[in-house]
C-alpha cells in the first residue's frame, strides 16, 4: 500500500489523537470488536489487544475529492469532553493533511470525533 493509503492514514490519525491530553485511548467500532472475538480460538490464552488504529475509520469522499476520518476516543476522567474533542479534531486534521501534503497529495480532510466514554481513574491503594 502507498504512503497515502488507508492503513497509513489510520496510523497517522491514531498517533495524533492519542497525543492529545485527556485521550485515554481509542475505541474500536462494534463490528471490529465482534470480528476479533469471532476470530479468537479457544486455545489462545493471550489477551487480545486491538491496535490503536481500530478506533479510526478513514474513507475517501464519495466524489474522490478528499478523505473523511472518524475518530472514536475514550477520554480520561477530569477533562472537558468538548475541549478535548476539539483538540483531537484539529490535531488529527492537521496531521493527516500534513501527511498527505508530504506525499504531494493535497486533498481536503474532514474529521468527525465521537467521545464513546469517559474512563474512570484507577482506584489508589
Amino acid at each position: 500500500m502507498t504512503a497515502t493509503g488507508t492503513p497509513t492514514l489510520l496510523g497517522v490519525a491514531a498517533e495524533a489523537a492519542l497525543a492529545v491530553p485527556g485521550v485515554a485511548g481509542l475505541q474500536p467500532r462494534l463490528a471490529r470488536c465482534l470480528a476479533a472475538a469471532a476470530a479468537a480460538t479457544r486455545t489462545d490464552t493471550a489477551p487480545h489487544r486491538m491496535p490503536p488504529e481500530a478506533g479510526i475509520r478513514a474513507d475517501r469522499a464519495p466524489d474522490g475529492s478528499g478523505w473523511r476520518i472518524e475518530v472514536r476516543c475514550v477520554l480520561a476522567e477530569g477533562y472537558r469532553a468538548l475541549d478535548t474533542a476539539r483538540s483531537v479534531h484539529e490535531r488529527v486534521r492537521t496531521a493527516v493533511s500534513s501527511h498527505l501534503a508530504t506525499h504531494d497529495v493535497a486533498k481536503p480532510v474532514t474529521v468527525a470525533v465521537t467521545v464513546t466514554r469517559v474512563a474512570a481513574r484507577p482506584a489508589t491503594a
